[in-house]
């Protein structure tokens, strides 16, 4: 198969000997439609796959033009408080919190990525802080403590003890972030979700049930803004 478009989104086929049954990830950021497919699975049974669910399909975009943007006169939101994205063209500094604003200096080109560098260098100072606060009071302690750019998953911990974060939950509300990082640290006593490694995010937050519904319903928006 080659790439088609349907309705202005790409379709790119994807060929997988990993790949047990067919699957769809829509890629916003590339406004691409991946389906991976089987190695045995054939174009037609591909195409039918792609127009059976064409309702999810749909429902996904629609869900995505909400995803939040990192340009002038928009909002986006830091420890849960929104800021305005407010262009200071004459100033310097790159990008700075001033009262319920967030200023950003410089050509106007550059506007989204400097939103996202600010985000993220906030996010590798907050949340080595508020890991190192948890960790304090646990006594599981990390062995290494990165921040990345991920799209799929919030956080990570490695066997190593090594714990991952997304700089996007930056933007989530303070019960949020406190309930991931209990979630992976509860990873460097129990590298599974069974029953013991809920007993242990258990003791460190109260917050799961909150964090989980907040994360369903806004995270897949915060995991594509840009």
């Amino acid at each position: 198969m080659s790439t088609s478009t349907q309705e202005a989104l790409q379709v790119v086929w994807k060929h997988s000997t990993r790949a047990k049954r067919l699957s769809l990830r829509v890629a916003p950021h590339e406004h691409k439609l991946i389906v991976t497919l089987p190695l045995t699975c054939t174009d037609q049974q591909a195409l039918t796959f792609v127009q059976t669910h064409q309702g999810w399909i749909e429902e996904r975009l629609k869900k995505l033009e909400k995803t939040p943007s990192f340009s002038v006169g928009n909002t986006v939101f830091i420890t849960g408080k929104p800021y305005l994205i407010v262009h200071a063209p004459e100033q310097k500094g790159g990008a700075w919190l001033e009262n319920d604003c967030l200023m950003v200096s410089g050509d106007p080109a550059f506007i989204n990525r400097r939103v996202a560098d600010f985000l993220r260098n906030h996010a590798t100072s907050i949340l080595r802080k508020e890991v190192e606060a948890v960790a304090l009071s646990t006594g599981l302690r990390p062995t290494r403590i990165d921040i990345r750019d991920t799209s799929s998953r919030w956080g990570s911990c490695s066997a190593s003890g090594r714990i991952m974060f997304s700089w996007r939950i930056i933007m989530a509300p303070d019960l949020v972030r406190h309930y991931l990082i209990a979630h992976e640290l509860s990873h460097l006593r129990h590298m599974n979700h069974g029953p013991l490694f809920w007993q242990q995010v258990a003791r460190i937050t109260p917050y799961k049930k909150q964090a989980e519904r907040w994360l369903r319903q806004t995270g897949p928006l915060l995991l594509h803004a840009r």
